[in-house]
């Protein structure tokens, strides 16, 4: 189980994050919310890659900065940018992660197998970084943040560059992988987690404005419409999301 307890941050004078509760079990989450609303923000503090101002972060009951190795090992994590080595091929980086993930030996050769596979760059997993398509690449940092069965995923924008076969498959792999974890998905594409998410959190200027059903938001803001008529509504100022 994921806490999040009156979680703020500000950068300056600017209040970026403005006390965010919520609690999340096993299922997909969608993150939405416009440019600026805070989602990279409480995205890299649930990551432990920034500390809040004041509030916590609660993992199975226990806060992460007190424990935070024994919650990374629980942690997988996609960001929406990351530097690739490109002289790379493709199973050298999943080693390299593999290996920060201190998985063993012994675990290693399995644990790739199954998520080169789960993400479809099996003919391609021993090219160069180099030569992938966008796709491919995003493909890749999908499988890098599977490895070592993390309990708690959160990918930033995992379908972005990806055609509407790879999107769908991507699709099916979250529900799959949501069964027995915490699926936190970031993302401007609606219809890629309207119907997969148990609950889509909606951020707006640092608060979080909804944590509802995707079914619960049509029935609230756009009862003859669907998911994205919902966001037109609650960001009627013509933000993009």
């Amino acid at each position: 189980m994921l806490e999040i307890k009156d979680l703020h941050k500000s950068y300056g004078e600017k209040q970026i994050l403005k006390g965010i509760n919520c609690t999340l079990d096993n299922g997909v989450y969608g993150l939405l919310g416009p440019n600026g609303a805070g989602k990279s923000t409480l995205m890299n503090i649930i990551t432990t890659n920034l500390k809040a101002d004041s509030g916590a972060v609660l993992w199975n009951g226990k806060n992460i900065e007190d424990d935070s190795d024994a919650y990374r090992a629980d942690l997988g994590y996609m960001p929406q940018q990351q530097g690739l080595y490109q002289g790379f091929t493709g199973m050298m980086f999943l080693n390299y992660i593999a290996t920060l993930k201190e998985v063993t030996k012994e675990d290693m050769k399995k644990s790739i197998e199954e998520v080169v596979k789960a993400v479809n760059l099996q003919t391609d997993i021993h090219r160069k970084i180099k030569t992938y398509s966008g796709g491919m690449k995003q493909r890749l940092l999908i499988a890098s943040a599977m490895i070592a069965h993390p309990k708690l995923i959160l990918f930033d924008e995992p379908t972005a560059g990806l055609d509407p076969k790879e999107r769908i498959r991507v699709k099916n792999m979250l529900m799959q992988l949501a069964k027995d974890k915490i699926i936190i998905v970031a993302t401007h594409i609606v219809p890629d987690i309207e119907n997969i998410a148990k609950e889509v959190l909606v951020l707006k200027d640092g608060v979080l404005l909804a944590e509802k059903s995707p079914e619960g938001l049509i029935r609230e803001y756009a009862p003859s419409g669907n998911l994205e008529d919902v966001y037109m509504k609650i960001f009627a100022d013509g933000e993009q999301i």
